[in-house]
């Protein structure tokens, strides 16, 4: 105790505890990497504080959207099963490995979004590109909808699934998401303007910060 100049084990009896300050939580890897458009919402609080989080659209998000790749590490077996989850597998160098996220800190927000458990509420169609795995969306998501996977249909061979809910083409083109029908327009904050999807107001947002 600095007060009194004594080496005490535990509380100073006369000057009592120090007052302790704690270190700012830093949020996880996975969940920084969460796009400004989705949010967490915690859905469950199980036995020992564990959380169940779903993800959910803050805004409309248009069909043919590509989110991925899934980031995990690669090995031969999972050291984290969730039954509400999808397990994910790659191939790679002519082996398959699994896409094991342990903890946060070892992948992305995709390892949030949980499993469809029927075709309404199936949102997201997961599938396997040159040893990647992406979720591209198979309808528009509107706000306050949470997202959820399924297997594509070649991916579901693969992984020994059953057959995807939603019937998707067997080949998914990994490209930019393309317009396919009228879907709420996306707004600039700075001028107001509109754009029918989010990669034009990307690409607009870059003039107001060239012009600063």
């Amino acid at each position: 105790c600095e007060d009194c100049g004594k080496s005490l084990i535990g509380e100073c009896k006369l000057h009592g505890p120090l007052i302790r300050a704690k270190d700012r939580i830093i949020p996880s890897r996975a969940r920084l990497t969460l796009p400004h458009y989705l949010t967490l919402r915690v859905l469950e609080l199980r036995a020992g504080n564990q959380q169940i989080l779903g993800v959910f659209a803050k805004k409309v998000i248009q069909k043919r959207t590509q989110f991925g790749p899934y980031v995990g590490q690669l090995s031969t077996k999972l050291t984290r099963y969730d039954e509400s989850r999808l397990v994910l597998q790659v191939l790679k160098d002519g082996g398959k490995y699994f896409l094991d996220t342990p903890n946060e800190d070892c992948g992305n927000w995709m390892m949030f979004v949980r499993l469809a458990r029927n075709q309404e509420e199936q949102t997201l169609v997961a599938y396997q590109h040159c040893g990647e795995v992406y979720f591209t969306t198979v309808k528009p998501i509107e706000p306050h909808t949470e997202l959820k996977v399924w297997y594509a249909a070649d991916y579901a061979k693969f992984m020994e699934a059953s057959a995807v809910f939603i019937k998707e083409e067997s080949d998914v083109c990994p490209l930019p998401p393309v317009a396919k029908e009228p879907v709420d327009p996306w707004i600039c904050s700075s001028c107001r303007s509109s754009f029918a999807t989010f990669a034009l107001l990307e690409s607009h947002q870059c003039i107001h910060k060239d012009r600063v």
